[in-house]
């Protein structure tokens, strides 16, 4: 019977030349074709904030690789904004901490800080169990995923995390001529000489982050956001925020932690000419700013092109799942 069969296992692949994962995050979480299905339809439910319009899927959004797409503050419920961007999901299972302040250790908690911040999904924990509960799809995935019908926070936030978790992107321009399958074009290949001498101490290959805290010389924003330095206290991490991945960074627009550039030359600019360098907490490596040319500028964005991960970003297991259409018969 369907009901004593047990999960599918998946195996969770490392794209050949990367590092492991600080952490391996399906260790106690063992990744399964059910547990990944319920995942994906949690992250795409609405019913998990407030006023069941927001889900997960609303500030990921797989078109702009899982990043929030065109909002420099990502909106939550009843029309409110968060005090941040929301940043891409590629690849986290090899971030060991999360968030742009890093103040969330695992990927099995990471979900119940939008789920229960008021200018997020605004919800608690009890009331989405019980919606949940209620369901009875999910308590058929529930009982698929994980043996038995119980619906807890625990399984939720399990299978939640074996959806994002297995969101590796590696099949880009650049992957296919590290593995020997493609070639650059001069001026791109150009562009990536410049990106090693300019940007790779921070945005390390093959994962393009080297998931430190740094200051980058941004100004205090709007919202008084000092980073890292709430989760601290430590005076030397003001102002220091994760170092993004620049994966699908042609995609992933705004930029920086508050989505205060709209586009990759503005961007060069900052590094060029907009680094606040009387900053204390100044990451050393940018006190003398990034000398480049125009061309080169150029060049380093054509190449920062080349990190756009279609099969990614269209990859239909990543996408919410399509509802049938039904049509009205009185029409």
């Amino acid at each position: 019977m369907y009901d004593e069969k047990k999960p599918t296992p998946i195996k969770f692949v490392i794209p050949k030349g990367w590092p492991k994962p600080a952490k391996n995050v399906f260790a106690k979480n063992k990744l399964t074709e059910e547990g990944f299905q319920l995942g994906r339809k949690l992250f795409y439910d609405g019913n998990l904030s407030k006023d069941g319009q927001v889900s997960c899927g609303s500030c990921h959004q797989p078109f702009a690789a899982f990043s929030n797409y065109d909002h420099d503050f990502s909106h939550g419920v009843n029309n409110t904004f968060s005090f941040r961007n929301a940043p891409s999901l590629a690849n986290v299972a090899w971030m060991d901490v999360m968030h742009w302040d890093g103040a969330i250790n695992h990927l099995e908690v990471q979900p119940l800080a939008p789920i229960t911040d008021p200018n997020e999904m605004g919800e608690n924990l009890d009331s989405v169990l019980l919606k949940l509960q209620k369901d009875t799809s999910y308590i058929r995935m529930f009982k698929a995923a994980f043996g038995d019908p119980l619906i807890n926070s625990q399984r939720m936030l399990k299978a939640i995390a074996q959806f994002v978790g297995s969101m590796v992107s590696s099949n880009s321009k650049y992957d296919r001529v590290m593995r020997g399958q493609d070639t650059f074009k001069g001026y791109e290949l150009r562009g990536y000489n410049n990106f090693k001498t300019h940007c790779a101490s921070c945005h390390k290959e093959p994962l393009f982050t080297d998931n430190s805290f740094r200051n980058n010389g941004m100004p205090l924003n709007k919202k008084k956001d000092f980073g890292r330095y709430a989760v601290t206290g430590l005076k030397e991490d003001s102002l220091k925020f994760k170092v993004p991945t620049l994966r699908n960074v042609q995609v992933s627009f705004p930029y920086m932690h508050d989505g205060h550039f709209f586009s990759l030359f503005k961007v060069m600019d900052h590094y060029i000419n907009g680094i606040d360098t009387t900053q204390s907490s100044l990451d050393p490596s940018l006190r003398k700013k990034i000398n480049i040319t125009t061309k080169e500028k150029t060049e380093l964005i054509y190449f920062l092109y080349t990190l756009t991960d279609s099969s990614f970003i269209k990859n239909p297991r990543f996408a919410p799942e399509i509802i049938p259409e039904i049509k009205n018969p009185h029409h």
